[in-house]
């Protein structure tokens, strides 16, 4: 389901081959083995639950649980991570931000930080390292609709921006910058950004007119479809792109 910010979540119908697609992304770009410990703190509702679950088994890996709610105390989950050796795991901006500011101490055994679900602000991109110093932090992005993540960006270059870039397609995604006529935006300039690819779900669960409404006929890949995702974005000279709201 989605999170509701329209204040009524709608269920996606997710194909397998969409799950299946992202986590091999995921394995071949971040790389889990036996010597992981992946921290799941999603509640299995939303769609980020399905990579903490289905990634680690797919590649050796251990589960670690947050208690319920657990997710919202900072030192809870700092405890948890230090007392687990977690290496790896997600936090959403806010709590991200809120680990920065709270947190005691570092967590020097975790390897890689994935942030989604919020726009990433610039401080925390940079200021990460403070309570992650041996950590790598990769900024994703993607609706439920598209299979919980379209593109990727890593924050080491995140200096290089005035913002933090929700980064580059991931495999077997194409992303499209349209204007108002359904015509490709110039690199800079904005337009509604709209995902193609495996990733795409089948539609929303008994909403046929909404379905009709945001997954259309992709006129760049005749009988494929596309998800209009209704954020706005432009491309930035670097081949990264810059969401806008």
């Amino acid at each position: 389901y989605t999170s509701g910010s329209t204040g009524r979540p709608k269920g996606v119908m997710i194909e397998h081959r969409a799950i299946a697609s992202r986590i091999h992304w995921m394995q071949k770009q971040y790389r889990l083995d036996e010597r992981d410990i992946v921290l799941q703190i999603t509640p299995y509702s939303f769609d980020v639950s399905v990579w903490e679950f289905v990634w680690p088994m797919m590649s050796g890996a251990r589960v670690v649980f947050t208690r319920p709610g657990g997710q919202m105390d900072v030192q809870y989950l700092k405890q948890l991570i230090d007392d687990a050796g977690v290496t790896t795991l997600h936090l959403v901006p806010s709590m991200l931000r809120a680990f920065l500011e709270s947190a005691q101490g570092k967590c020097n055994g975790v390897r890689q930080v994935f942030c989604s679900g919020e726009a990433l602000d610039w401080h925390s991109a940079n200021h990460y390292h403070e309570r992650f110093p041996d950590a790598q932090l990769h900024n994703l992005y993607g609706p439920t609709e598209a299979a919980i993540y379209a593109t990727g960006y890593n924050c080491s270059g995140v200096r290089d921006h005035a913002s933090v870039p929700i980064g580059t397609p991931i495999d077997n995604t194409q992303i499209y910058i349209l204007d108002a006529q359904g015509e490709p935006q110039p690199i800079g300039v904005p337009g509604e950004l709209v995902i193609a690819g495996h990733g795409l779900a089948r539609g929303y669960l008994n909403r046929s007119e909404l379905t009709e409404e945001r997954f259309v006929a992709n006129p760049f890949s005749p009988g494929e479809k596309m998800y209009r995702a209704g954020d706005l974005a432009r491309w930035l000279e670097d081949g990264n792109i810059q969401y806008l709201g």
